[in-house]
C-alpha cells in the first residue's frame, strides 16, 4: 500500500535471474460487478484518485463509489479466485500479488501465486510469473565482491508481500524469495543485495564484504540472514527506499545500490523489533515521519509495537508496545494503525491513542464479531478497514467522532425469499470464530425468534427472541458456541430453529468441532 513517484537509477550494479525471461499477456476476459465485495477476508487495501482497490482471500476487488457497487477481477484468468497479498498503484498503473495457502503433510504453506499488471487502472491486465531462479547457488557481482546467493526455484515460501512503484522500476519483498527489482516491466527480476545478520550494518559496493545472500542455510551450507527475509517495502523519494525484513529496516539513498540497516540491537534509540511487517511515510508541513509495524523477533528485548522516525532512522520512537500491528495510514497529522486489537488513531504523533471499539453496522444490525484488523486506508474523512471479518468504514470528523458510525460490508449467498437458512462457517470451532445464521424474513418486517437444540432436541441457547427484523434486508445472527448459562457446549452437531411471526419454522444444522 506504499506508493510514491521515484526514479530509480540503476546503471551501476543490477542482479539479473540466470535465464529468467518473464513473459506477459494481455487477459480479455471482462471484470464482473457486483453489489458485495468478492470475500469476508481482506487484508490489503489501497485508495488511489478516488478508487478503492481491496486484496481479498477470494482475489481482488474495486469501489468507486464508497461501496455501492463493486468490481471483481477474480473471474478474470489468471486471477482465478485466488488470494491477493499485496496492491500497489502509481498513475494509471497497477500491481498486486497473488499469494495463497495451501495444507501439505499437516503444515500450511504460503505459495506466490505471481503478479498482475494494468497500465489502465484495471480495464486489461498482464500476468507475470512469480519471479524465481534457475540453480542453487549463484554468485552475484556486487561491486568489487563476489556475493554467493541462494537460488529460489519454487513458489512455495516465495509470496509477495509488498510492492512498491516507481518510475523506472517495480520493488517487491517476498518472503524467503528476498527482495526485487525489475526495470523492465516484470520480465526479468533482480535480487537486491541488503546487509547481512551481525555487525555488518553498512554495505556499499567499494566495501570488502563476505557474507551470502540468503534467507536460509540448509543443506547448502549458506550463511542464514533473518534481514534476507523480506516483508515491506516503501519509496520515499527519488532515490530512498525502505525495506522492512525479519532482520530490521533497511535504508538507500542512492536508488537501492548502498544499505544503512537498524535494528533493535544497533542504536541508542532502536525500533521496537526486527520483524518489520509494514511500511509508511507520514507528510506534513515541512517534515517527513516515517512509520513502521515493528514485531519481536529472537531477541527477548525486542517488543512488538509501532516504531517511527523524524530523522532519517538516525533515532527512533516506538509506541503501541505490545500491540501486534499490521498496517498504517494516515489523513493529515492523524496515524491509523491496524491491529490484532482493533483500529487505533493518534492525533498527537503516537502520543496518546484511542482505540474503535465495537463496530456494528445501526443500519443492517451487522457487526465484526472480532477485533483483528490487517489493512487500513483513508479517503478523506472516511477510514476504510478490513480483516477477517469483511470490510468496513467510519467517517472521523468532529460531526462524528472516530467509531461512532459504521458501515459494514459482508458477502453472503442470498436466501431471498427462498425460506432457507444456512449457518457459516461450519464446522465451526468456538475457541476463534463464531457461527453466524444467515436468514431473510421473505419482504415483511416481523418479530424473529432463533433457538440451538442439541442432537437429542434439547435446547441449548436461545439466540434471538421475538427481535423485529427489517424485511429489505437479509439478517445474520451470532452464536459464540455457548449455552444460556455461558457455558461452552461439546463438540458434535447441532440443530437450529429460525421462527419468523406468521410463517413455518426453518431449520438448519451447525457442527461445532474445537
Amino acid at each position: 500500500m506504499k506508493q510514491v513517484s521515484i526514479l530509480i537509477l540503476v546503471h551501476v550494479i543490477s542482479f539479473t535471474l540466470n535465464g529468467q525471461i518473464i513473459n506477459t499477456f494481455e487477459l480479455g476476459s471482462p471484470a464482473s460487478d457486483a453489489g458485495l465485495p468478492l470475500s469476508n477476508s481482506a487484508s490489503v487495501a489501497v485508495h488511489d484518485r478516488g478508487m478503492l482497490w481491496f486484496g481479498t482471500a477470494r482475489g481482488l476487488s474495486r469501489t468507486t463509489n464508497s461501496g455501492q457497487t463493486w468490481t471483481h477481477f477474480a473471474a478474470v484468468p489468471p486471477f482465478d479466485y485466488k488470494g491477493i497479498s499485496a496492491i500497489a498503484t502509481r498513475g494509471d498503473t497497477v500491481w498486486v500479488a497473488i499469494g495463497y495457502s495451501e495444507r501439505r503433510d499437516g503444515s500450511t504453506i504460503q505459495i506466490g501465486g505471481g503478479l498482475h499488471v494494468s497500465t489502465d487502472r484495471g480495464n486489461a491486465w498482464s500476468y507475470v510469473k512469480q519471479p524465481m531462479d534457475s540453480g542453487t547457488v549463484d554468485t552475484l557481482t556486487y561491486g568489487i565482491n563476489k556475493i554467493r546467493a541462494l537460488a529460489v526455484t519454487v513458489p512455495e515460501q516465495n509470496i509477495t508481500f509488498d510492492i512498491a512503484l516507481t518510475r523506472n522500476t517495480v520493488w517487491i519483498t517476498s518472503f524467503g524469495g528476498m527482495f526485487r527489482k525489475s526495470t523492465d516491466h516484470g520480465r526479468t527480476w533482480h535480487r537486491v543485495i541488503l546487509p547481512p545478520d551481525g555487525p555488518i550494518d553498512r554495505i556499499a559496493p567499494t566495501d570488502t564484504l563476505n557474507f551470502d545472500l540468503s534467507p536460509s542455510s540448509g543443506r547448502l551450507g549458506l550463511q542464514e540472514n533473518l534481514n534476507h527475509i523480506a516483508f515491506s517495502v516503501y519509496a520515499s523519494s527519488d532515490s530512498t527506499i525502505w525495506v522492512g525484513t525479519s532482520g530490521g529496516i533497511n535504508k538507500s539513498t542512492d536508488g537501492g545500490i548502498s544499505w544503512r540497516k537498524f535494528t533493535a540491537q544497533n542504536q541508542l534509540k532502536p525500533i521496537s523489533g526486527n520483524w518489520v511487517v509494514a511500511i509508511n511515510e507520514q507528510v506534513l508541513s515541512g517534515k517527513r515521519i516515517l512509520w513502521a509495524a515493528t514485531v519481536n523477533t529472537r531477541d527477548a528485548n525486542e517488543r512488538q509495537g509501532v516504531s517511527f522516525t523524524s530523522d532519517g532512522g538516525e533515532t527512533w520512537s516506538t509506541t503501541l508496545l505490545g500491540e501486534r500491528a499490521h498496517n498504517i495510514a494516515f489523513r493529515d497529522s492523524i496515524v491509523y494503525v491496524a491491529t490484532n486489537n482493533g483500529l487505533f488513531r493518534s492525533a498527537d504523533i503516537g502520543k496518546t491513542w484511542i482505540r474503535s471499539g465495537s463496530i456494528v453496522d445501526l443500519n443492517t444490525r451487522q457487526r465484526f464479531a472480532y477485533r483483528t484488523t490487517y489493512a487500513v486506508a483513508t479517503k478523506g474523512d472516511t477510514l476504510w478497514m478490513s480483516g477477517t471479518e469483511g470490510i468496513a468504514y467510519t467517517v472521523d470528523h468532529p460531526s462524528t467522532p472516530f467509531g461512532s458510525l459504521w458501515k459494514i460490508f459482508r458477502t453472503y449467498e442470498p436466501v431471498g425469499s427462498s425460506g432457507r437458512t444456512y449457518a457459516y462457517p461450519t464446522p465451526f470451532s468456538p475457541d476463534d470464530e463464531v457461527v453466524r445464521i444467515h436468514y431473510s424474513t421473505s419482504g415483511k418486517t416481523a418479530p424473529v425468534t432463533i433457538r440451538v437444540f442439541d442432537f437429542a432436541m434439547i435446547p441449548v441457547r436461545t439466540i434471538i427472541e421475538n427481535a423485529v427484523r427489517s424485511g429489505d434486508l437479509e439478517h445474520d445472527e451470532l452464536w459464540n458456541g455457548k449455552d444460556d448459562f455461558n457455558r461452552r457446549v461439546a463438540n458434535g452437531v447441532y440443530f437450529y430453529r429460525v421462527d419468523i411471526e406468521n410463517k413455518d419454522s426453518i431449520w438448519g444444522k451447525i457442527h461445532v468441532v474445537q
